[in-house]
């Protein structure tokens, strides 16, 4: 059990210091319907209602997000609009902070998973637990035909790094698209490694898939919560 106003805090509905004038100006009840007045109340958060809706996700958060073009993976809004603008506004105000796993940059659309669960964030992003990511890309120029075999090697590196990338899925889908399945998320790994490999520039990127999770009919911009064990029980 929590502290009520510990868990509004935590869940984003007002500060703990609000909490007493949250709970005056909000029906905020147990499921019997008695009113919940007390901020020092130690409660479950599964009993609580407020305004007779159950609390939003009091266990987590794991969002399934279509990234669009021009959102950056930050909190900071001072470098453009935000894939956090994209969530309802309580969902920024939790504590632990909802954060993505992993980045996509600011041109880059597609899969993008989102959570509170900092043990999640680890495990997902951790290169000891190898989670495949598979990206779609288009380039400047004409691919060389021997990119699978640089790729794969395990030997590429990448401009300014003294350690080679892990070898990587690499599948030829046009003169200037391929796709690329990576089990590691260095900084625009993707992008350097299209340079490194091949001298080109990727003028378009997107990915396809995070680990088994796709994107289903999920529209640009779009996102939806799901269970916090779709991705499985933890890797030891």
């Amino acid at each position: 059990m929590r502290r009520l106003d510990q868990l509004l805090a935590n869940l984003g509905y007002c500060s703990r210091r609000a909490a007493r004038d949250f709970l005056r100006t909000h029906g905020v009840s147990d499921r019997n319907g008695a009113r919940l007045l007390d901020p020092s109340k130690k409660v479950e958060a599964s009993a609580v209602l407020v305004d007779d809706a159950p609390l939003d996700h009091p266990d987590g958060l794991l969002i399934l997000m279509h990234k669009p073009l021009g959102r950056i993976c930050s909190h900071d809004s001072s470098g453009g609009p935000s894939i956090y603008d994209l969530l309802p506004p309580r969902w920024r105000e939790r504590t632990p902070q909802v954060t993505s796993i992993g980045r996509l940059d600011k041109e880059t659309t597609g899969v993008l998973l989102l959570t509170d669960q900092s043990a999640l964030v680890h495990r997902l992003t951790s290169p000891r637990h190898h989670v495949p990511k598979r990206y779609l890309v288009t380039v400047d120029r004409d691919l060389p035909p021997n990119l699978d075999v640089i790729f794969s090697a395990g030997t590429l590196l990448l401009e300014g790094e003294k350690d080679p990338c892990e070898p990587a899925i690499y599948e030829t889908r046009g003169p200037r698209e391929a796709a690329v399945t990576l089990t590691e998320g260095r900084y625009h790994q993707v992008r350097r490694m299209f340079a490194a490999a091949a001298g080109v520039t990727v003028t378009s990127l997107h990915r396809e898939s995070f680990g088994d999770l796709t994107l289903g009919g999920l529209a640009l911009g779009q996102w939806l919560v799901l269970p916090l064990e779709t991705l499985g029980p933890p890797v030891p």
